[in-house]
C-alpha cells in the first residue's frame, strides 16, 4: 500500500483562532487527524470507527510551521514498525511519523 492524497486546512478553521492569534498556525493535532484518517479508509474502509480508536502513533514529528490555506500531501507507506507517514508543503517537510494499525497493513 503506498498513499497519497493533497488536503488544506481552510483559514476559517475554528482551531485558529486559538492557535495563535495574530499569526495562524495549523495545530500538530490536526496534522495527525489527517495521517490517521487517510491510513484508515486505506486499510480498511469498512472498519474507519474502529480503526480510529485503536490506532496508536509511534512517533511524530513537527518540522515545520504550516500557515492557515496550505496545500499539503500526506504520503503514507507500509514500513517497519507501522505505517510511516510524511506531510509536506511543497517540496518543505512539515511533520513525519509512524501510525501503528490495530490490523497488518
Amino acid at each position: 500500500m503506498h498513499l497519497e492524497t493533497c488536503f488544506v486546512v481552510p483559514p476559517d478553521h475554528p482551531a485558529f483562532a486559538g492557535h495563535f492569534p495574530g499569526n495562524p498556525i495549523v495545530p500538530g493535532v490536526l496534522l495527525l487527524d489527517a495521517a490517521v484518517h487517510a491510513v484508515q479508509q486505506a486499510l480498511a474502509p469498512e472498519a474507519a470507527g474502529a480503526a480510529a480508536q485503536v490506532c496508536r502513533i509511534s512517533a511524530a514529528k513537527f518540522l515545520s510551521p504550516v500557515g492557515p490555506g496550505e496545500t499539503l500531501t500526506l504520503s503514507c507507506r507500509p514500513g517497519a514498525g507501522g505505517i510511516h507517514f510524511e506531510i509536506r508543503s511543497g517540496a518543505r517537510k512539515v511533520a513525519s511519523g509512524t501510525l501503528v494499525p490495530p490490523f497488518p497493513p
